[in-house]
Protein backbone atom coordinates (compact mmCIF):
# COMPACT_ATOMS: atom_id res chain seq x y z
CA UNK A 1 0.00 0.00 0.00
CA UNK A 2 1.54 3.63 -1.05
CA UNK A 3 1.06 6.29 0.75
CA UNK A 4 1.83 9.49 -0.64
CA UNK A 5 4.47 12.08 1.19
CA UNK A 6 0.91 15.30 0.87
CA UNK A 7 -0.90 12.38 3.13
CA UNK A 8 0.25 14.36 6.05
CA UNK A 9 0.81 17.65 7.78
CA UNK A 10 4.04 18.61 8.18
CA UNK A 11 5.15 17.74 11.73
CA UNK A 12 6.24 21.26 13.92
CA UNK A 13 9.85 20.79 15.52
CA UNK A 14 9.64 21.77 18.79
CA UNK A 15 11.53 25.03 18.50
CA UNK A 16 9.33 26.27 15.70
CA UNK A 17 6.39 25.12 17.43
CA UNK A 18 7.33 27.01 20.65
CA UNK A 19 8.67 30.53 18.42
CA UNK A 20 5.16 30.67 16.78
CA UNK A 21 3.56 29.89 20.27
CA UNK A 22 5.64 33.19 21.63
CA UNK A 23 4.42 35.28 18.88
CA UNK A 24 0.63 34.29 19.75
CA UNK A 25 1.24 35.19 23.18
CA UNK A 26 2.76 38.43 22.34
CA UNK A 27 -0.04 39.11 20.04
CA UNK A 28 -2.42 38.96 22.61
CA UNK A 29 -0.79 40.55 25.95
CA UNK A 30 -1.09 43.35 27.52
CA UNK A 31 1.81 46.06 28.28
CA UNK A 32 2.35 44.45 31.70
CA UNK A 33 2.37 40.78 30.85
CA UNK A 34 4.55 41.85 27.39
CA UNK A 35 7.27 43.21 29.71
CA UNK A 36 7.35 40.41 32.19
CA UNK A 37 7.35 37.94 29.05
CA UNK A 38 10.39 39.92 27.39
CA UNK A 39 12.20 39.61 31.21
CA UNK A 40 11.75 35.73 30.83
CA UNK A 41 12.32 35.16 27.99
CA UNK A 42 16.11 36.52 28.84
CA UNK A 43 15.80 34.84 31.99
CA UNK A 44 16.58 38.22 33.80
CA UNK A 45 15.08 38.47 37.47
CA UNK A 46 13.75 41.18 39.28
CA UNK A 47 16.22 41.71 41.52
CA UNK A 48 18.72 41.64 38.17
CA UNK A 49 16.75 44.86 36.72
CA UNK A 50 16.70 46.51 40.34
CA UNK A 51 20.36 46.14 40.59
CA UNK A 52 21.25 47.14 37.18
CA UNK A 53 18.93 50.49 37.11
CA UNK A 54 18.31 51.54 40.65
CA UNK A 55 14.48 51.19 40.34
CA UNK A 56 12.98 49.46 43.57
CA UNK A 57 11.68 45.84 42.87
CA UNK A 58 8.03 47.11 43.88
CA UNK A 59 7.87 49.31 41.13
CA UNK A 60 9.13 46.68 38.20
CA UNK A 61 6.94 44.09 39.83
CA UNK A 62 3.78 46.89 39.66
CA UNK A 63 4.78 47.74 36.15
CA UNK A 64 4.45 43.73 35.47
CA UNK A 65 0.87 44.09 37.17
CA UNK A 66 0.03 47.13 35.83
CA UNK A 67 -0.67 48.77 39.28
CA UNK A 68 -0.48 52.17 38.29
CA UNK A 69 -1.84 53.65 41.44
CA UNK A 70 1.54 52.51 43.32
CA UNK A 71 3.85 54.27 40.37
CA UNK A 72 4.65 57.71 40.24
CA UNK A 73 3.80 59.85 37.04
CA UNK A 74 5.33 62.18 34.60
CA UNK A 75 9.23 62.23 33.90
CA UNK A 76 9.66 59.68 36.45
CA UNK A 77 7.58 57.09 35.16
CA UNK A 78 9.00 57.48 31.53
CA UNK A 79 12.65 57.36 32.92
CA UNK A 80 11.66 53.74 34.70
CA UNK A 81 10.42 52.15 31.28
CA UNK A 82 13.63 53.53 29.28
CA UNK A 83 16.32 52.16 32.11
CA UNK A 84 14.42 48.64 31.57
CA UNK A 85 13.81 49.18 28.39
CA UNK A 86 17.70 49.60 27.20
CA UNK A 87 18.91 47.10 29.98
CA UNK A 88 16.36 44.41 27.99
CA UNK A 89 17.67 45.40 24.69
CA UNK A 90 14.32 46.74 23.67
CA UNK A 91 12.82 49.62 21.50
CA UNK A 92 12.91 52.43 24.56
CA UNK A 93 10.35 54.42 21.70
CA UNK A 94 8.37 51.81 21.46
CA UNK A 95 7.90 50.32 25.02
CA UNK A 96 7.16 53.82 26.33
CA UNK A 97 4.39 53.90 23.69
CA UNK A 98 2.54 50.88 24.73
CA UNK A 99 2.90 52.56 28.21
CA UNK A 100 1.40 55.13 27.62
CA UNK A 101 -1.45 53.98 26.10
CA UNK A 102 -1.87 51.55 29.19
CA UNK A 103 -2.03 54.26 31.29
CA UNK A 104 -4.45 55.94 28.87
CA UNK A 105 -6.89 53.01 28.82
CA UNK A 106 -6.79 52.29 32.68
CA UNK A 107 -7.29 55.99 33.17
CA UNK A 108 -10.74 55.79 30.98
CA UNK A 109 -13.88 55.85 33.07
CA UNK A 110 -16.12 52.68 32.73
CA UNK A 111 -18.57 52.48 29.93
CA UNK A 112 -22.32 52.78 30.87
CA UNK A 113 -24.12 49.24 30.97
CA UNK A 114 -26.25 49.17 27.81
CA UNK A 115 -29.86 48.63 30.14
CA UNK A 116 -29.32 51.40 32.41
CA UNK A 117 -30.80 54.45 30.54
CA UNK A 118 -30.12 57.98 31.52
CA UNK A 119 -33.15 60.26 32.05
CA UNK A 120 -34.00 62.68 30.19
CA UNK A 121 -32.46 66.26 31.76
CA UNK A 122 -34.71 69.51 32.23
CA UNK A 123 -34.10 72.01 29.69
CA UNK A 124 -32.28 74.38 32.53
CA UNK A 125 -29.66 72.19 33.49
CA UNK A 126 -27.57 72.94 30.10
CA UNK A 127 -27.71 76.54 30.77
CA UNK A 128 -26.44 75.82 34.31
CA UNK A 129 -23.67 73.91 32.83
CA UNK A 130 -22.47 76.46 30.39
CA UNK A 131 -22.83 79.06 33.08
CA UNK A 132 -20.45 77.25 35.65
CA UNK A 133 -18.18 76.40 32.13
CA UNK A 134 -17.72 79.82 31.40
CA UNK A 135 -17.28 81.11 35.03
CA UNK A 136 -14.38 78.34 35.26
CA UNK A 137 -13.06 79.22 32.54
CA UNK A 138 -12.81 83.30 33.75
CA UNK A 139 -11.39 81.99 37.30
CA UNK A 140 -8.59 80.04 35.22
CA UNK A 141 -7.71 82.67 33.27
CA UNK A 142 -7.23 85.48 36.09
CA UNK A 143 -5.98 83.18 38.31
CA UNK A 144 -3.00 82.17 35.99
CA UNK A 145 -2.51 85.78 34.95
CA UNK A 146 -2.00 86.42 38.84
CA UNK A 147 0.13 83.55 39.81
CA UNK A 148 2.31 84.75 36.36
CA UNK A 149 2.58 88.09 37.53
CA UNK A 150 3.48 86.83 40.60
CA UNK A 151 5.89 84.47 39.41
CA UNK A 152 7.48 87.29 37.41
CA UNK A 153 7.31 89.61 40.30
CA UNK A 154 9.92 86.55 42.41
CA UNK A 155 12.07 85.64 39.56
CA UNK A 156 13.15 89.63 39.13
CA UNK A 157 13.89 89.91 42.69
CA UNK A 158 16.23 86.75 42.63
CA UNK A 159 18.19 88.36 39.69
CA UNK A 160 18.47 91.34 41.15
CA UNK A 161 20.04 90.38 44.04
CA UNK A 162 22.18 87.75 42.48
CA UNK A 163 25.21 89.84 41.08
CA UNK A 164 27.34 91.02 43.97
CA UNK A 165 30.22 93.38 42.87
CA UNK A 166 33.13 95.08 44.51
CA UNK A 167 32.84 98.82 44.05
CA UNK A 168 36.18 100.09 41.94
CA UNK A 169 36.93 102.33 44.53
CA UNK A 170 37.09 100.45 47.45
CA UNK A 171 39.06 97.91 45.89
CA UNK A 172 41.89 100.65 44.37
CA UNK A 173 42.03 102.88 47.78
CA UNK A 174 43.61 99.14 49.25
CA UNK A 175 47.06 100.16 47.45
CA UNK A 176 49.39 102.89 47.44
CA UNK A 177 48.72 105.16 44.42
CA UNK A 178 52.31 103.93 43.16
CA UNK A 179 52.21 100.39 43.79
CA UNK A 180 52.13 98.04 40.62
CA UNK A 181 49.41 95.89 42.32
CA UNK A 182 46.51 98.39 41.56
CA UNK A 183 43.63 96.40 39.40
CA UNK A 184 40.69 96.65 38.83
CA UNK A 185 37.73 95.60 41.06
CA UNK A 186 36.67 91.81 41.05
CA UNK A 187 33.06 91.13 39.90
CA UNK A 188 31.87 88.14 41.25
CA UNK A 189 29.62 86.08 38.62
CA UNK A 190 26.06 85.36 38.97
CA UNK A 191 25.64 81.77 40.53
CA UNK A 192 23.80 79.35 38.66
CA UNK A 193 20.11 79.61 40.46
CA UNK A 194 19.00 75.68 42.10
CA UNK A 195 15.51 74.84 41.59
CA UNK A 196 14.72 71.26 43.46
CA UNK A 197 11.66 69.56 43.39
CA UNK A 198 10.93 66.61 45.70
CA UNK A 199 8.40 63.72 46.01
CA UNK A 200 7.78 60.80 47.81
CA UNK A 201 6.37 57.69 46.18
CA UNK A 202 5.65 56.34 49.73
CA UNK A 203 6.02 58.31 53.13
CA UNK A 204 9.42 58.49 54.65
CA UNK A 205 11.47 60.82 56.40
CA UNK A 206 13.27 63.51 54.15
CA UNK A 207 15.92 66.11 55.68
CA UNK A 208 16.54 69.07 52.54
CA UNK A 209 19.76 71.59 53.34
CA UNK A 210 20.25 74.11 51.17
CA UNK A 211 23.03 76.93 51.28
CA UNK A 212 23.95 75.22 54.89
CA UNK A 213 20.49 76.11 56.09
CA UNK A 214 17.96 73.55 56.73
CA UNK A 215 14.58 74.08 54.82
CA UNK A 216 12.68 71.15 55.69
CA UNK A 217 12.68 67.66 58.56
CA UNK A 218 10.05 65.66 58.62
CA UNK A 219 7.87 62.98 57.42
CA UNK A 220 7.20 63.62 53.49
CA UNK A 221 3.76 61.69 52.81
CA UNK A 222 3.05 59.95 49.56
CA UNK A 223 2.26 62.07 46.81
CA UNK A 224 3.15 65.22 48.20
CA UNK A 225 5.93 67.49 46.12
CA UNK A 226 7.96 70.32 47.55
CA UNK A 227 9.87 72.74 45.65
CA UNK A 228 12.91 74.63 46.99
CA UNK A 229 15.44 77.29 46.24
CA UNK A 230 19.38 77.39 46.54
CA UNK A 231 22.05 79.31 45.13
CA UNK A 232 25.01 77.07 45.37
CA UNK A 233 24.07 73.98 46.85
CA UNK A 234 21.57 71.20 48.18
CA UNK A 235 22.42 68.06 50.88
CA UNK A 236 18.86 65.53 50.83
CA UNK A 237 18.92 62.75 53.06
CA UNK A 238 16.31 60.07 53.11
CA UNK A 239 15.28 57.21 55.51
CA UNK A 240 14.16 55.23 52.09
CA UNK A 241 16.07 56.29 49.79
CA UNK A 242 14.01 54.38 46.69
CA UNK A 243 10.89 56.36 47.81
CA UNK A 244 12.20 60.00 47.38
CA UNK A 245 12.30 61.00 43.88
CA UNK A 246 14.40 64.23 42.96
CA UNK A 247 13.93 66.57 39.74
CA UNK A 248 16.97 69.90 40.06
CA UNK A 249 16.21 72.44 37.14
CA UNK A 250 13.79 69.99 35.48
CA UNK A 251 16.55 67.78 35.37
CA UNK A 252 15.64 64.09 36.42
CA UNK A 253 18.27 63.14 39.86
CA UNK A 254 19.27 59.55 40.22
CA UNK A 255 17.97 57.45 43.06
CA UNK A 256 19.55 58.92 46.25
CA UNK A 257 20.90 54.97 47.37
CA UNK A 258 19.69 51.48 47.29
CA UNK A 259 16.13 50.23 47.48
CA UNK A 260 15.32 49.88 51.35
CA UNK A 261 18.29 51.70 52.42
CA UNK A 262 19.24 55.30 53.73
CA UNK A 263 20.97 57.63 51.95
CA UNK A 264 22.24 61.21 51.67
CA UNK A 265 23.05 62.87 48.03
CA UNK A 266 24.76 66.74 47.43
CA UNK A 267 23.78 68.22 44.29
CA UNK A 268 25.28 71.59 43.20
CA UNK A 269 24.97 73.46 39.79
CA UNK A 270 27.85 70.82 38.59
CA UNK A 271 25.24 68.34 38.69
CA UNK A 272 23.19 69.99 35.65
CA UNK A 273 23.81 68.40 32.52
CA UNK A 274 24.59 70.66 29.58
CA UNK A 275 22.13 71.77 27.00
CA UNK A 276 21.78 73.59 24.07
CA UNK A 277 20.78 76.73 25.05
CA UNK A 278 21.77 76.68 29.04
CA UNK A 279 25.35 77.10 30.24
CA UNK A 280 25.12 74.42 32.89
CA UNK A 281 28.22 72.36 33.32
CA UNK A 282 27.70 68.46 33.75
Amino acid sequence: MLISAGAFPPRRTADSAKIEDWYHAMAKGTFGERLKRERELREVSLNEIASATRIAPKFLEALENEQWNKLPGGVFGHGFVRSIARYLGLSEEDLLSEYDLARAEAALPAAPKPEDRIPTSPSWIPAIAVLLLVAALVGLFFGGRYAWRMYAAQRGARKSTAVVSVPVAAELSTFPSNSPANAPAAVVQKPVALDLWVSASAATRVRVVGDSAVVYDAELPSGQNLRFSANERFDVTAADSSAVLLELNGQTVPPIGTPGSSGTISLTAKDLRQTSGGNAKP
